[in-house]
Order: C-alpha cells, then structure tokens, then sequence
C-alpha cells in the first residue's frame, strides 16, 4: 500500500490517499488540543497509544458483528481504512452525567443513567458542534431517516460491546461520540475510538482516565491512556 497526498487534517489526526482510491492511511499524531483549539500541546506516545488503542477496540467491535472502516495497523502510528461518504452528524452516549450535559441541564456529574441518553450533534468546528435532532438532519440532508436509525442501532450496539468490556476491567464507560459513513448503501462506524472521544473512570475510584485530564489540568494523561489500554489487555511498545 503507497502512501500518498494529505487528503485532511485534523486537531489530533491526519488522512492520506493511497494508491488505493477506496483506502486510506489514517495518521494518529502527538497533537492534543482542548476547547476547540485554545489550548494545544504535543504529549509524547500519544499517537502510537491511540492508535493501537483504536486497533484493538475496532477488531473487538468487528468481531460483535459491528462494521467499522479498519483494515488493520500499517505502522506504529498509522491505521488503514476504508474510504467512506462521512455523514457531517455525531451519535454520542452518555452512561454516567459528566461534560456538557451537567452543564446543560444543571445536574450533578457521577449519576448513572438509565436507560442510557443518545443524542445528535452536527459536525460543525465553528459552530462548537451544536446539538441537533433527527428532524434537522433530515430536513437539511445531512442523513435519511433510515439512515439515523441506522446509526442510533449501532451506537446502542457498540456501547453494549464497550460497556461490559470496560466493566469487566474495573472501569466505567462513562460517555463517547462515534461517526458514521455511507459504503454503499451500507451505514459503517467511520471514527476512532481511544480515550480522546470518551471518557472512562475508575469504578471503584471514580479516578478520570481520559482527555478530561489534559482538560482539566489533571496531568499524566498518556499514562492514564496507558493504563485503561494495560487493563483491557493491550500491549503497548
């Protein structure tokens, strides 16, 4: 597989083309940024922790029978994936009250939440990425009804994967956002997964064990990654 141009960048990864039109190198980078950019710094193992992080959850997602765009790790910090129609709307769900929904609605962090909340974003950097509902993202040709439904199954789907995977290694999935993409008619999990897009604590402890460290100014932050990856059984270089 030749690697080639940058096709895009991002806060944290990169995607190039290959000579494969319907494959590309997904490059996992140091780059760690919060609140929308204001804050950025390089922390180092970071892109080889995510990505091999990433790796291991994909292939566990894919073998529930979820279809996801990994093919496979390329290098220490590079992944293959397929090429996908991105759909521009975020599925995040939420487990445990933390973030932006205590802050939206005034309750307090650490409640369990049962059933578990869904809800949709649209993918919008300089917007902040607003909260939407199936109505505007259909009106405005962002996904189909179909589609949606789609999409809200499989989130549910990964999250009952995730959840107990994470329970049986002394730790809660407290919340995270995925992406999806078009393959055909075919609607596939498009996004990373790594302790950047969700958050996890210690069950016991309740001790932050994602981004919200480097958020918050908590510290150790690719030794915490480290550990939730340790205690879920992946090796890391």
């Amino acid at each position: 597989m030749e690697k080639r141009e940058e096709l895009y960048t991002g806060k944290a990864k990169s995607v190039y083309r290959t000579d494969d039109p319907d494959r590309f190198v997904l490059l996992f980078r140091d780059d760690t940024s919060a609140f929308d950019g204001e804050r950025k710094e390089q922390l180092n193992r970071k892109g080889m922790v995510n990505n091999r992080f990433n790796g291991f959850i994909m292939e566990k997602l894919e073998a529930a029978g979820i279809p996801t765009h990994f093919e496979g790790l390329l290098s220490p910090v590079e992944s293959l994936v397929k090429k996908l129609d991105m759909i521009p709307v975020e599925c995040v769900i939420r487990n445990v009250s933390a973030g932006s929904l205590c802050r939206r609605l005034g309750v307090e962090e650490g409640q369990n939440l049962t059933p578990p909340t869904f809800e949709l974003f649209l993918k919008n950097d300089a917007l902040h990425d607003p909260m939407v509902n199936e109505s505007l993202a259909i009106t405005f040709g962002w996904a189909s009804a179909d589609e949606l439904s789609q999409m809200k199954t499989l989130t549910y789907q990964v999250n009952e994967v995730l959840k107990s995977l994470f329970d049986a290694a002394g730790m809660l999935l407290v919340d995270y956002k995925l992406e999806f993409g078009r393959s055909g008619d075919k609607i596939v999990l498009g996004d990373e997964f790594s302790p950047d897009g969700c958050r996890i604590w210690d069950k016991a402890t309740r001790k932050k064990m994602d981004k919200d460290r480097f958020r918050q100014g908590l510290g150790n932050v690719i030794e915490a990654y480290e550990e939730v990856g340790r205690r879920l059984g992946i090796q890391f270089d």
